[in-house]
């Protein structure tokens, strides 16, 4: 099976989650980034009106929140921290309520905790109202509940940030896609910022030891996920026979190329037999 023949597929990736970090919406300086997330937000009004159904999983709650009450720098406390997320939250949905608005889509809120794995009622309910909201041809925009969840804002990698959210949700709504928009342009065999021979991995068929000896801590200073975490929601992602794509925020109009099925990022592939595969050409 040829790679680039696999990109093909993406264009028939129907239901797609997408998930924009912290530094996609914002600057270096912390400042919302208003021109990239008018950018995304006419991107995805685009897919939706080719007939794509959207899922945003939107980070920056916490930063949005520090820009707008002005704080300095990063709050270290829990309490700071959920402060922020809860004012900064309430900015992002208005942001994005009005840029979306512009282009006559709506946007429903739908903020979770890990609850919504770990108990099956909770589980059922949420996605009933995700259905809901698509049937209805409403973008769900989803953050974790950072002023009653720590794990995120703790930077717990197990389910705390929202690479490994973004996945979750993949699965919940048993999407054909998903997309991780990141500060870097995919996953390298070394980090891209300290060893300027890394090389990007186009194509991952499956995630070895030696793949996840490659992915480092921390990303930048305004977000909580690395590559680590990365890694660990493509897993769950291919488990949910569920394509992901990591790729570079900083020109959102690449989510077009990557629908039409243009070699863009890292595709970690999802376990599909040849048979499938041929079936669908």
């Amino acid at each position: 099976m040829s790679c680039l023949n696999y990109r093909e597929q993406m264009k028939r990736c129907n239901r797609i989650v997408i998930k924009v970090g912290t530094s996609t919406l914002t600057y270096d300086n912390g400042n919302i980034n208003l021109t990239r997330i008018e950018k995304l937000t006419r991107v995805l009004s685009d897919l939706m009106n080719s007939g794509k159904e959207v899922v945003l999983v939107s980070s920056g709650a916490v930063g949005v929140g520090v820009n707008k009450i002005k704080l300095k720098e990063k709050p270290k406390s829990i309490k700071e921290k959920q402060a922020a997320a809860a004012v900064g939250q309430c900015e992002l949905m208005h942001i994005y309520s009005k840029f979306f608005g512009e282009y006559s889509h709506i946007v429903g809120q739908v903020l979770l905790t890990r609850d919504v794995v770990e108990d099956d009622h909770i589980r059922e309910n949420v996605v009933n109202t995700f259905e809901t909201l698509l049937e209805n041809k409403i973008i769900p925009i989803v953050n974790e509940n950072d002023t009653v969840a720590i794990d995120e804002i703790e930077n717990i990698v197990r389910f705390g940030d929202n690479d490994n959210l973004s996945a979750i949700v993949a699965e919940l709504v048993s999407a054909d896609l998903l997309i991780i928009l990141s500060d870097i342009d995919g996953f390298y065999d070394s980090d891209p910022r300290k060893n300027p021979n890394s090389k990007l991995i186009k194509t991952v068929e499956e995630i070895t030891p030696e793949l996840e000896a490659c992915a480092g801590g921390a990303g930048s200073n305004l977000g909580t996920g690395g590559m680590a975490t990365k890694l660990t929601a493509a897993k769950r992602a291919i488990s949910a026979n569920c394509n992901m794509i990591l790729a570079n925020g900083e020109n959102p109009s690449l989510l077009i190329d990557i629908v039409e099925g243009k070699e863009v990022g890292t595709l970690f592939m999802k376990k599909i037999n040849r048979r499938e595969f041929y079936n669908n050409e």
